[in-house]
């Protein structure tokens, strides 16, 4: 599974942005997919993830209330979109996908549960 993730750029603070992570692969519609991302000199951290079904989602405290994460398995590409955006959500973004065919309210959001990442899209909040 390949995929892919777009839609990062350069926004002010309060701002918003939709990233996608889109594949070719076949199963991605039958696994759990989150968005992680790492800022410059700190580790990579969880931001949100969704089931395979869509109908659970979990997110950090840090980005509730803020980003949304939806996906459209019609299209295999799952959405993050970015809303009220600050300086400290400046960081590269990477969708992941989970691998293994789980339950439909199945979400995790530990790194080394994914089995398959993207390349990431970069992400600039200026204040």
């Amino acid at each position: 599974v390949q995929l892919q993730a777009s839609g990062g750029g350069l926004v002010q603070a309060g701002g918003s942005l939709r990233l996608s992570c889109a594949t070719s692969g076949r199963t991605f519609s039958t696994y759990a997919v989150g968005w992680f991302r790492q800022a410059p000199g700190k580790e990579r951290e969880f931001v949100a993830a969704i089931s395979w079904s869509g109908g659970r989602t979990n997110y950090a405290d840090s980005v509730k209330g803020r980003f949304t994460i939806s996906r459209d398995n019609a299209k295999n590409t799952v959405y993050l979109q970015m809303s009220s955006l600050k300086p400290e959500d400046t960081a590269v973004y990477y969708c992941a996908a989970e691998g293994t065919i789980r339950g439909p309210f199945y979400v995790t959001g530990r790194p080394d549960d994914y089995h398959y990442w993207g390349q990431g899209t970069e992400v600039t909040v200026s204040s």
